[in-house]
């Protein structure tokens, strides 16, 4: 288990900053929670701003095949 929340810690970007201290375990799912849930609306706000900025272009358009091939590779 401590191997467990040892990894969990090393991929909030927030334990980075603490320095090598080891939060508590409740604590580090708490923040564990936030950080996914700010990815999430992160996510979100990425996917309106991009609907927002495909609406604009000419569906012809050089630009608008390039963000269509970038979506496609990833």
């Amino acid at each position: 288990m401590n191997e467990l929340i040892s990894k969990l810690q090393s991929l909030l970007p927030e334990s980075h900053r603490r320095g090598s201290g080891r939060a508590p375990a409740t604590k580090l799912l708490k923040e564990t929670c936030n950080y996914i849930k700010a990815l999430h609306r992160e996510v979100d706000d990425l996917s309106d701003r991009l609907s927002d900025l495909m609406s604009t272009m000419d569906n012809g358009s050089a630009q608008a095949e390039i963000v269509r091939s970038l979506l496609r590779s990833n």
